[in-house]
C-alpha cells in the first residue's frame, strides 16, 4: 500500500487535516456530562455523522483527554464506525478531585471502571447500536480489562493498546514502588505527588519515551498550551498505590473475559511492563492475541506513521472479524 492510498491520517499532510476536515469533523461534536461515582461530574464526547450501526467506545490514558484523539477519531469514522469516548475523573474536562488540579489523583481505582460502565449502559448502549467495540490505551486499558472481566456482554470486540497491566519500574523499584506509595498517601492528610512526580510542565520531545512523531508530539503541547484546563502533571502516591493494585488486579480477572481482545504493545514502551501483557493473554488464550509492533513507542495511536499505521490495520481489522 502507498503512502497516498494508505486510510489513515498521515505525518506529512497533519497540519493540513488537523486545520481542515478533521477539525471540520470536531466541530459537529456533541459533548455531555454524566453524574460518576461520588456525584463526580464526567465529561463526554460523541462523534456519529451520517448513519452507522457500529460504535467504538475510547477509553483513554492517565493525563489524557478525549480533545487528544481528533484524528483518531477521524480515521476511525472513516472506516464507518461512531465514536464515544468518556474523560476520566480528575482530568481532561471531567471534575478535578483535588485542589491541586494537576495533581494525578483517584480515591479508588474501581471508580474508574464504576464510571465507565455508568457511560456505556445509561449513554452509549440506549442509542441502539448494532455492534459495540472497546477501544482502552494505557490505564484506559487497565480500566477496560477490568470492565470486560466483570460486564463480559457489554461488548462484540475489545483492543486494548499498550494497557497498563503492569507499570514499568526499574528493578531497584519493583518490590517497593507499592508499599512505599501507599505509605506516603497514609502519611499525608492531603494528596501528594509520587516521589519523581511534579505539576504540569511542557516537556522537551527529545529523548521523549512516548512517541516517535515530533508533529503528533508538538501539536498536544499546542492543545495544552491553548486549553490549560485540560492539563495534568505527576501522579499522587495513592494514584500509584490504586494503579499498580489495579493492574495486578486485571491479571487475575482476566480468566472471565469473554470478548475476544486483541493486545497491542509496541517493543520499545519503558511506561508499561510488556511481560505483564503475556501474563494477561495467557488467561484467555482462547480470547486473546498479542500483536508486538516493533521498535514503536508507548503511544502506538499517536505514533509515527509506520507504528501508528500498524497499530490501526489491527485495530480495524479485529473490529471487522465477523
Amino acid at each position: 500500500m502507498t503512502l497516498s492510498t494508505l486510510p489513515f491520517s498521515q505525518e506529512v499532510n497533519f497540519s493540513n487535516m488537523m486545520a481542515g476536515p478533521i477539525t471540520n469533523l470536531w466541530q459537529q461534536r456533541h459533548q455531555g456530562t454524566l453524574q460518576g461515582v461520588n456525584h463526580c461530574q464526567l465529561s463526554w464526547v460523541s462523534l456519529t455523522p451520517g448513519k452507522s450501526n457500529k460504535v467504538i467506545v475510547v477509553v483513554n490514558g492517565r493525563i489524557e483527554s478525549y480533545y487528544k484523539y481528533q484524528e483518531l477519531f477521524f480515521d476511525l469514522i472513516n472506516q464507518g464506525y461512531h465514536i464515544y469516548a468518556l474523560d476520566h475523573r480528575g482530568q481532561g474536562m471531567s471534575q478535578r478531585l483535588t485542589t491541586d488540579t494537576e495533581i494525578g489523583y483517584v480515591d479508588q481505582f474501581d471508580d474508574y471502571v464504576t464510571d465507565l460502565h455508568s457511560f456505556i449502559t445509561e449513554i452509549v448502549k440506549p442509542q441502539g447500536y448494532q455492534q459495540h467495540f472497546l477501544l482502552g490505551h494505557s490505564m484506559g486499558g487497565t480500566v477496560s480489562s477490568l470492565l470486560l472481566a466483570r460486564y463480559p456482554s457489554l461488548f462484540d470486540r475489545a483492543v486494548l493498546s499498550a494497557p497498563m497491566h503492569g507499570i514499568y519500574l526499574k528493578p531497584s523499584l519493583r518490590f517497593i514502588a507499592e508499599p512505599l506509595a501507599r505509605f506516603n498517601d497514609y502519611m499525608h492528610q492531603r494528596p501528594t505527588y509520587a516521589p519523581g512526580q511534579r505539576s504540569y510542565y511542557a516537556k522537551p520531545f527529545a529523548n521523549n519515551p512516548l512517541t516517535h512523531s515530533e508533529i503528533r508530539f508538538q501539536w498536544s503541547k499546542v492543545l495544552y498550551q491553548q486549553q490549560p484546563q485540560l492539563r495534568l502533571g505527576g501522579a499522587s502516591n495513592r494514584w500509584v498505590w490504586q494503579s499498580i493494585t489495579a493492574a495486578r488486579q486485571s491479571i487475575t480477572e482476566a480468566k472471565n473475559i469473554i470478548t475476544p481482545t486483541l493486545v497491542l504493545q509496541g517493543s520499545a514502551d519503558h511506561i508499561v511492563d510488556n511481560q505483564a501483557h503475556h501474563l494477561f493473554c495467557q488467561q484467555i488464550p482462547q480470547y486473546s492475541r498479542l500483536v508486538t509492533i516493533a521498535d514503536a513507542r508507548h503511544e502506538l495511536l499517536f505514533e509515527s506513521d509506520q507504528y501508528r499505521n500498524i497499530a490501526l490495520t489491527e485495530i480495524c481489522n479485529h473490529f471487522a472479524t465477523p
